[in-house]
Formats: C-alpha cells, sequence, structure tokens
C-alpha cells in the first residue's frame, strides 16, 4: 500500500487477479470460494500466517458451564489448526495445554495492549485462583483487632436513627437504589460488630422501600417489562430516554439495578419470609442482565452488560458514540455481580452464587487490567504519552481511553460502593499508595467534595489506617447519598495491611497485570522465603 502497510491475501482455490487503475484489484475470471486478507506489520509473522491459513472460525460460543471458568469453542472450516488473537486479559487466565499454544512473538497492536496470536479451537479461561481469593461474602475478612468496635457502634445507632426518621424522597432510580443498599450495609455492619437490637429497624425500613418497588405499588417510579429489548425499564424511562440515568434505554441498569440486589440479598438474608414471598419479583429484577441461557424462550437478553469477549461490562446501552460502547463506574459495575453472588446465598441457590462469583473475578481483573494504570515498568498496556500523568483511565471505551477529570472524582468513581469486595478490587498495596499520592493534591482543591475526599482516605486506611482515620473523623459529610460514616468507620477499623512478604507476593501475581513474556515465568517462581515461615508457599 502506498502508506507502506503490506497485505497477504490468501483464497482456498486458485485465483487470478489483474490491477484496474491505480489500484483496484478485480478476478480476471469468475471465482467462488473463500479469501481471506491478513495486515502483515512484521516481515517475521509471514511464515505463522501462512501455516494457519487453511482454517478460518465460522461461528464462535462463550460457555459458562464451570465453575469459575468461561470456555470459548469455534466452529471452524478448512484444514489445519485455527489461529485467532487474545488480548491481555485473556492471557492472564488462559489454560495452556496440548490443544492451545500461544505465539509470543505474533503481536498486533491495539488500544487494548498486544493482541497475541492463540492457536487452538477452544480457550479455557480460569481465573480460578481469583475467583477463589474473593472470599469475603457478607463481611469483612480480617474483623477488627484494633478496638475499633465502640467507635463503630456509636456511629452506627445514630445512622440508623437518621435512616429511621429519613424517608426517602428521591425518585430517581438510582438515588433510591443508593439509600436502600446504604441502609442494607447498616444491618451487615451491625452483625458484624454484634449490635443485633438496631437490625430489626433497618429491616423494617428495607421491607417498606423495597416492597413497593416489587408490588407495583410505588407512584413515583416502578420496574416495567420492555419486550422488545428483554429487559426491565422505568417508569420515569418509558416517556423520558435521560430520565433514571438512562434506565428507559438500559443505560447504567446494572449499576441502579445492583444497588437494589444488594439491599434485596441483605433482607432475604435478615427476613427469609419476605425473601420467600418476593422471590419472583426479585429473580425478574436478576434477569435483566444476569440471564444466561441462551434459548429462545428466554424473556431477557442473555448477560446484557457483561462482553464475554471483553471480559467487563459495558454501560452505555442504547446509545451512539463515535466512540463505541463504555464502562466508567467499575466499582459499581463489580457491585451488581457481587450482589447477584449475595442474593444468591440468601436464596442457597448455588448456580447463581457461582456465577456471580465468575462475573465479579472477571469484572475485577478488567478494571485492574484496562482502568488502573501502576507505574512499574513492564505492567502498563499503555503508551507513556497516556499513562505518566494518570494513575486511573476514567472512562474505558471501546475505541478510547479517557483520561481527563480530576483525579479524585477519577479515583471516587472507581472505589464507589464501599464494600467487603473492594478490598480484592485494590488488593495490591503498593498500587494503592501511587493512587493516594497521585489522589491526595487534588483535595486541598476549592470545591471538592467531602464524599470524594472520604474515597480517596478509604485507599489509604489499607496501609495507614490509622492516618485515614483522623481524616476521615474530620469529615463533614459522606458520598452521595451511598455511604455512612459508619460503613466508612468498618471498613478503615477492618483494614490489616500485609505484613508477609509471600501474601504481597501472591496478591501481586494474581492481580496485577503482567507483560506476556514474563507471566508464565512469574506463576511459576516460588514465593520469597521469609525467615520463621519456610514452609509457606
Amino acid at each position: 500500500m502506498t502508506s507502506g502497510q503490506t497485505f497477504l491475501l490468501y483464497a482456498d482455490t486458485p485465483v487470478q487477479l489483474s490491477r484496474s487503475g491505480d489500484s483496484k484489484l478485480s478476478s480476471a475470471c469468475g471465482f467462488s470460494g473463500v479469501v481471506r486478507v491478513a495486515y502483515l506489520p512484521n516481515a517475521a509473522m509471514e511464515a505463522d500466517l501462512d501455516r494457519y491459513s487453511g482454517c478460518f472460525p465460522r461461528a464462535g460460543e462463550a460457555v459458562l458451564n464451570r465453575p469459575f471458568s468461561i470456555e470459548y469453542t469455534w466452529s471452524t472450516q478448512g484444514s489445519g489448526d485455527l489461529l485467532m488473537l487474545a488480548h491481555h486479559l485473556h492471557l492472564q487466565v488462559l489454560y495452556e495445554d496440548l490443544s492451545v499454544r500461544v505465539l509470543k512473538d505474533f503481536r498486533y497492536r491495539s488500544i487494548d495492549g498486544d493482541l497475541v496470536g492463540v492457536v487452538g479451537n477452544s480457550w479455557f479461561l480460569n481465573p480460578g485462583a481469583i475467583s477463589r481469593s474473593l472470599s469475603p461474602t457478607w463481611h469483612s475478612k480480617q474483623g477488627f483487632n484494633d478496638g475499633g468496635v465502640d467507635e463503630i457502634v456509636a456511629a452506627l445507632r445514630k445512622d440508623v436513627d437518621c435512616v429511621a426518621s429519613c424517608p426517602i424522597t428521591t425518585g430517581s432510580c438510582y438515588l433510591y437504589g443508593k439509600a436502600v443498599a446504604r441502609a442494607a450495609r447498616l444491618a451487615l455492619i451491625a452483625e458484624e460488630v454484634q449490635c443485633p437490637d438496631v437490625i430489626p429497624e433497618v429491616r423494617r425500613f428495607l421491607s417498606a422501600t423495597l416492597t413497593p418497588w416489587l408490588d407495583g405499588s410505588f407512584e413515583g417510579n416502578g420496574f416495567f417489562y420492555e419486550p422488545k429489548w428483554g429487559g426491565l425499564v422505568t417508569r420515569q424511562g418509558l416517556t423520558d430516554a435521560e430520565a433514571d440515568s438512562g434506565f428507559g434505554i438500559y443505560k447504567d441498569d446494572h449499576y441502579q439495578l445492583g444497588y437494589f440486589l444488594y439491599a434485596i440479598a441483605v433482607l432475604v438474608k435478615i427476613d427469609p419470609s419476605w425473601g420467600r414471598r418476593y422471590k419472583s419479583e426479585v429473580y425478574s429484577i436478576l434477569a435483566d442482565f444476569m440471564t444466561l441461557s441462551r434459548e429462545n424462550g428466554a424473556r431477557c437478553t442473555r448477560l446484557r452488560n457483561f462482553d464475554l469477549w471483553k471480559l467487563h461490562s459495558w454501560a452505555s446501552g442504547l446509545t451512539e458514540s463515535g466512540d463505541g460502547r463504555s464502562q466508567e463506574r467499575t466499582g459499581e459495575a463489580v457491585n451488581a455481580y457481587y450482589s447477584a453472588k449475595l442474593l444468591g446465598l440468601s436464596y442457597k441457590d448455588s448456580s447463581l452464587t457461582t456465577a456471580g462469583t465468575t462475573l465479579t473475578a472477571f469484572e475485577i481483573l478488567a478494571a485492574r487490567t484496562w482502568c488502573h494504570v501502576p507505574k512499574e515498568e513492564g505492567a502498563m498496556i499503555y503508551e507513556d504519552e497516556f499513562s505518566s500523568g494518570t494513575r486511573v483511565v476514567r472512562v474505558v471505551s471501546a475505541n478510547k481511553r479517557d483520561g481527563e477529570h480530576p483525579p479524585e472524582r477519577r479515583l471516587g468513581l472507581q472505589v464507589l460502593p464501599l464494600l467487603p469486595i473492594t478490598g480484592a478490587l485494590f488488593s495490591d498495596t503498593e498500587f494503592v499508595r501511587e493512587l493516594v499520592d497521585w489522589a491526595t493534591p487534588a483535595l486541598s482543591r476549592q470545591g471538592v467534595g467531602e464524599g470524594l475526599k472520604g474515597g480517596v482516605y478509604a485507599l489509604e486506611g489499607i496501609y495507614d489506617k490509622y492516618s485515614a482515620l483522623d481524616k476521615a473523623r474530620a469529615l463533614t459529610a459522606h458520598d452521595d447519598d451511598g455511604s455512612t460514616l459508619t460503613n466508612l468507620l468498618w471498613w478503615l477499623h477492618s483494614r490489616d495491611p500485609p505484613t508477609d512478604p509471600a501474601v504481597e507476593w501472591l496478591s501481586t501475581c494474581l492481580f496485577r497485570p503482567q507483560p506476556v513474556d514474563t507471566l508464565a515465568v512469574s506463576l511459576e517462581r516460588r514465593p520469597p522465603r521469609v525467615e520463621g515461615h519456610a514452609s509457606r508457599r
């Protein structure tokens, strides 16, 4: 090409091409068959393209029929083995055996980092170690070892009194969901700090506020089934595409429904009779974005938001953009699938629990791969021009990465909501320090909200809980309708930074995106020997 690019053409039967004019190629005679075109960025790749040119995919399927895994299978035509391209996240969890081989020097550049050649008719993606590490369910892993329970209980009683005396006045699906999820957090914290006498008040509040959305009696809004796209819309969204953050056109719906499902999961846990009564309605809400079935009779589309190739969700719904589909609030995306997992625990639905855990694990991995930008050389997939001034990507779009917005705002959108699962999303202590150092100077800027400061202090608490506690106690407000002082104190008092180098090594190995060339070596290498703990692995 005049651009200097070289393309290879392959035909499954002989064909004669003739040039017409300056650039047009046409067949000199009739041709019926398959023609394949491949861009050749590196002359050394031509031998592999030749070798695998005879086989191509006719169809592909992503299957979730094994716990904590996704399997890709392709139907192929032609002869030989199938060559496809894997992105950076695929390569972190791809199981290599005799039937699958990674061509580490066969690479194409992309916005998602290098796409690397993989030979095989099926791939098995297994973030098993990561899924198993998502052991936090309802409560924190660490518990409390610093005497902070009394402070949490004092804040808890005040926040429960506030919930009981301050009815929800908004009809916004998003803000309403955050309000009920905020109350649900208080019940779980009460369980953890052994303050059961406040739980009945939270239960009454959740029953009174959630039931109208399920039985259709809520006058300000409500959920409706929309058959054209097979999913839920709100009453406000039926007539106004911009209402409820675009819920009527399926924008941000897993964010919004995730908050409702979190509150519902807690209510079912503490009031099983309510859960039995409204189980059908609850599962109807869940089905909007958690339907796994591919059958024609399914009422909702399969995994509406979750992209089984990119391995994360899109939030833009039925909107058009030159940058393609997008997602901004990774913490809320994680919450959606985490809440599905909790709902499975409440209803003792092991299939739902497993599916929720699996999708949560992939959503976390994707956030850490494409949204978190560590300084460590070799850990970044973005070029220096983009990554040098940012530690967090604000919006991940199909064709764009957006680094705009003040640091504390970008970071807050990744942390929100603050839950036990947040510890898995930010398990790399070294990178968390980088995030806090990057965002802290912006907190002194005029107009920065107290809630956004709370998100930064929450991360600081991962490695310096006492400094973060002092700052948290000075806050005059918290996140916009989604958090409380109780929740922030619970988080900070339950932090216990890893002190064992072997534990820190394992966390980094499992969660930090690594260069493809070193990934296999890193996973085989044993943790460093720790004095006094020689038997640990």
